[in-house]
């Protein structure tokens, strides 16, 4: 962490910090997050900042809890408060992805197998269209070896999105999974609806017995994602109104 400081982005809407606050409880409500799990979103005037929760559980997230960070993911405001250990994740996909405008970091239990199996996660249906895109797998022991599986530095977040590259979904092996967007609420949408295809491909493949699974194409994922990028608000406002504080 750097010795100095670093200024202030400047203010952020309440309504802004209200939603970033609101997508940790939405995250928790839909089972995609439990006591462990961030949010975060790139500060909207700042573009080398970003906002994320204090280290506290998802479902307990007020915006007074929200701390500013640079891209080196040292916090600006802390005032004493706890960061997450993994707070790397974020900074280090918000330095190479310029498009990407919030991230979620979660272990939702039906995507793990995915990292563990080699069995590709699929697009099931068309809310979950991006991931037709391609999911890559990120094992933390191919640069590492054996560690506590956490990506808790700046050089283990490079290496995760150095995996990632220009997709929206990133597996991490015996861990959990990255889902970004170009909104905070695309990128919840995309968590949530990551959690939901994995259920659905589990079923399917148990099902199928072996018969080839007619998933959305690359094409046909990229269709259906365009459609729900508009769509999914109407997700969002639901999830929105069914959370409080």
């Amino acid at each position: 962490m750097n010795d100095k400081i670093p200024m202030t982005g400047g203010p952020v809407a309440a309504s802004v910090l209200e939603d970033l606050a609101a997508a940790s409880r939405i995250l928790a409500a839909q089972g995609v997050v439990d006591a462990f799990g961030h949010v975060s979103m790139r500060h909207p005037s700042a573009p080398d900042r970003y906002l994320m929760a204090r280290a506290i559980s998802p479902a307990r997230v007020v915006p007074e809890d929200l701390i500013e960070y640079d891209l080196d993911s040292n916090p600006v405001n802390a005032n004493g408060r706890g960061s997450f250990l993994e707070r790397f994740i974020h900074g280090e996909i918000y330095k190479a992805r310029p498009d990407v405008m919030s991230v979620v970091h979660s272990h939702s239990p039906s995507v793990v197998p995915f990292g563990l199996v080699g069995v590709p996660m699929q697009a099931m249906f068309h809310n979950a269209g991006f991931i037709a895109a391609g999911v890559p797998v990120f094992d933390i022991a191919e640069k590492f070896g054996a560690t506590d599986m956490l990506v808790g530095n700046a050089a283990k977040g490079v290496a995760l999105i150095e995996v990632m590259g220009d997709k929206d979904i990133v597996l991490m092996r015996a861990h959990g999974s990255v889902a970004c967007g170009p909104t905070l609420q695309t990128a919840v949408f995309r968590a949530v609806y990551t959690e939901v295809n994995a259920r659905i491909q589990h079923y399917t493949v148990s099902l199928g017995g072996g018969v080839p699974i007619a998933a959305l194409d690359a094409e046909e994922g990229r269709l259906a994602d365009a459609v729900n990028q508009g769509a999914g608000m109407r997700a969002w406002d639901l999830w929105r109104s069914q959370v409080h504080w």
